[in-house]
């Protein structure tokens, strides 16, 4: 993949679940299932929701649900196909679509 794609954002907190499994596990392996280029995770060490109750792992009081960030970055048509496998995942988190542009450094030869 190179040039013009999307990147899909979720943000969970870490503490949410679907079935008993992490949300963000659910939606990489979803992801994955769907042929997507790729999708990675990115816990959070301070955030803030809608609840505005401020999470950080610097005060043990508040270390619990700390945010989580999915990336997934693919073609656009892709990643729009893919949002309606989030349905009923991310009731409290945060989705965002965002163009992107992927460059690609291929190995030199040897």
């Amino acid at each position: 993949m190179n040039g013009s794609a999307l990147r899909l954002t979720v943000i969970v907190g870490d503490t949410d679940t679907w079935h008993h499994r992490p949300v963000a596990t659910e939606i990489v392996h979803r992801a994955h299932s769907a042929g997507l280029a790729g999708a990675s995770v990115f816990h959070g060490v301070e955030g803030f929701g809608a609840s505005r109750t401020l999470h950080s792992a610097r005060l043990l009081s508040m270390s619990e649900d700390l945010p989580v960030a999915v990336v997934i970055v693919d073609e656009e048509e892709r990643v729009r196909a893919f949002l309606p496998r989030l349905a009923g995942l991310v009731n409290r988190g945060l989705v965002t679509l965002e163009p992107v542009e992927v460059v690609r450094f291929e190995e030199p030869d040897a």
